[in-house]
């Protein structure tokens, strides 16, 4: 369990390679196309009699309608625990404080004296936002969602989440009492590809959205991919990922206990300790067992821990442990060292950062404020998180009076020329002769 990939002694490296000798799951979307490409097809050809049909086969759930009626969502939150509606309440406040801070405001620059170009910030008309049920029911990501887009000031959303047939054939109740908790109104008893087929085309009573987000599985994945351009995504999202860049301070018991939790996600999860501690690695392979042997999904953790895609990494120095976790780009990077802040300040590539011993990965899944919806498999080297500004688009207005124009007619005609394009420069010509 948790395999040792020893990288002192020598110099480390450039950043691809480097990433290259990490343990990391691998996922094979194009492998899942052939499944996904006429599952897709049949959606957009048939719409909701393919929806059921396909549903059935897949979930063993044959409903008519896939739309969730408004009284089973104001059931669910009726019946929801009140210890889980105050655990959502707080977590959807406190994610509401965090991306309120997110949302941006129009911006005027005046180029020149009757020339000024301004950005506005427009939401999208409509999404639709997948929330997982599979291997365990992910409400959480209902706050995750849900309230970046409201307050980016989405208008229209909609929510799909796969059926349960012991919840007679709606999604989880939990996913159920989130939407209510949020206003949402729209929800779709949808899952896997198909559900991204429905968002995409259309289908029943579901009308075509202009962007998807959520995470979801591989065909999940899939059929976003294959409807991008029609629809934008979030991400491909890959399966979910720890990295821990811990020394001799931390506590083994909170190292190992942080791995595990991210392997509970599934059997692809990848978790990785990189240290420059040989103690603290012996001390958690030491607990690692223990730990596992004493929670639920031990065999599903098992088989992540065990995989290729998770391990302990030695380094020579916390130096060569950032190098490491930077060329990794985890999607959840833990900081357990001395002087934690500032050790995380130096880290250039995360989806998000855990800092200190009292910030463990599970807070930031529910309740820390920050969203958990993130670049997973090292594309946090380019992209981030889910946000209010994932729901944006920038639209510049160019505002230019007579003169202005007038002014630059010269480096239109200049510019318009180097590249051949002489019908450019006659635009603003004809508009000094007029």
């Amino acid at each position: 369990m948790l395999a040792r990939i020893d990288l002192r002694g020598n110099a480390l490296p450039g950043v691809r390679e480097l990433a290259g000798l990490l343990p990391r799951a691998a996922t094979d979307i194009d492998s899942v196309l052939a499944t996904v490409r006429p599952l897709c097809e049949d959606v957009r050809l048939r719409g909701a009699q393919a929806v059921r049909e396909i549903t059935a086969r897949l979930d063993g759930v044959d409903a008519e309608d896939f739309a969730v009626p408004q009284e089973a969502l104001d059931r669910a939150l009726a019946e929801c625990d009140p210890t889980l509606r105050a655990a959502l309440e707080e977590s959807i406040g406190r994610v509401r404080k965090v991306h309120a801070d997110q949302r941006r405001t129009d911006v005027t620059t005046e180029v020149v004296a009757g020339g000024t170009v301004t950005e506005r910030w427009l939401p999208v008309r409509r999404v639709g936002l997948y929330v997982p049920g599979g291997l365990a029911p992910l409400l959480s990501s209902v706050v995750m969602n849900v309230v970046p887009a409201q307050i980016a000031g989405v208008e229209s959303i909609a929510v799909a989440s796969p059926p349960q047939r012991d919840n007679g054939g709606l999604p989880d109740p939990g996913v159920l009492a989130a939407c209510a908790l949020l206003g949402v109104t729209e929800v779709y008893a949808v899952g896997g590809a198909q559900a991204i087929a429905v968002f995409g085309y259309g289908a029943g009573s579901c009308e075509p959205v202009d962007m998807v987000t959520g995470p979801g599985n591989v065909y999940v994945t899939a059929a976003k991919r294959l409807l991008r351009g029609l629809i934008g995504i979030d991400s491909e999202a890959g399966p979910t990922e720890v990295a821990i860049l811990a020394d001799d301070t931390a506590d083994p018991a909170h190292v190992a206990a942080d791995l595990i939790s991210q392997a509970e996600h599934d059997p692809l999860a990848g978790a990785v300790l990189v240290t420059p501690s040989e103690e603290l690695a012996e001390a958690v392979l030491a607990l690692v067992p223990g730990q596992v042997a004493a929670t639920k999904h031990s065999d599903r953790i098992t088989t992540a821990l065990d995989g290729t895609q998770s391990g302990i990494v030695l380094v020579d120095d916390l130096d060569a442990g950032v190098r490491v976790v930077d060329a990794y780009a985890a999607e959840h990077l833990e900081i357990q060292t001395r002087d934690a802040r500032a050790v995380a300040m130096r880290v250039r590539n995360a989806g998000a950062i855990f800092v200190g011993a009292w910030s463990p990965v599970s807070l930031g899944d529910y309740i820390a404020g920050s969203n958990h919806v993130l670049p997973t498999g090292g594309c946090a080297r380019h992209s981030s998180g889910l946000s209010v500004q994932s729901f944006l688009r920038g639209i510049h207005l160019v505002e230019y009076d007579e003169q202005a124009l007038a002014d630059v007619a010269a480096h239109v005609d200049a510019l318009a020329g180097a590249e051949d394009l002489p019908a450019h420069a006659a635009a603003v010509r004809v508009r000094q002769r007029s």
